[in-house]
C-alpha cells in the first residue's frame, strides 16, 4: 500500500472519522489556519488516482469516500515502521515499547494480559 503524505493523511484521519463527505465539510473540520478549498479539493483528487477515495457525483459536486479503511492503513503502517525501524522485528518494536516508551506499569500490565489472552486463543486453535 502506497505511503500517504502528512496533509494526504489529515485528509484521510477526517474522512475516515465522517465516512463520507463534500470537500466543504472536510475543510471545515481542518484545524486552524484552515486550507484554501481548492488545496484540499487537489489533495482530495491526489487520493483518487492513488485509489484511497472514491467519489458520488452530484452534478458539479463530489462527495468523497474512502476506499481504505483506517485499520488497513494502520496495519500498512506499523509494517512499514516495524520494517524500516526495527530490522522487520516485533519482538524488538515491543522491547523498544516496553524500555523506552514512557508506558506506565498498568499500560504494560494491559498489554501482557492481551497478550496472554491471545497466546490462549492461539493453543486452542492448534
Amino acid at each position: 500500500m502506497k505511503e500517504l503524505t502528512r496533509s494526504e493523511e489529515q485528509i484521510m484521519q477526517i474522512l475516515w472519522k465522517l465516512e463520507k463527505g463534500f470537500v466543504n465539510d472536510i475543510v471545515e473540520l481542518m484545524p486552524d489556519p484552515k486550507p484554501a478549498y481548492n488545496t484540499v479539493s487537489t489533495v482530495i483528487r491526489i487520493l483518487e488516482n492513488k485509489h484511497f477515495v472514491a467519489h458520488k457525483a452530484y452534478g458539479k459536486t463530489h462527495e468523497y469516500f474512502p476506499l481504505i479503511s483506517k485499520d488497513e492503513y494502520s496495519g500498512s503502517s506499523l509494517n512499514r515502521l516495524v520494517n524500516n525501524y526495527f530490522d522487520n522485528s516485533y519482538h524488538s518494536l515491543a522491547s523498544f515499547f516496553a524500555k523506552n516508551g514512557k508506558m506506565t506499569v498498568a499500560e504494560l500490565e494491559t498489554i501482557k494480559k492481551m497478550i496472554d489472552e491471545e497466546l490462549i486463543l492461539k493453543k486452542d486453535k492448534k
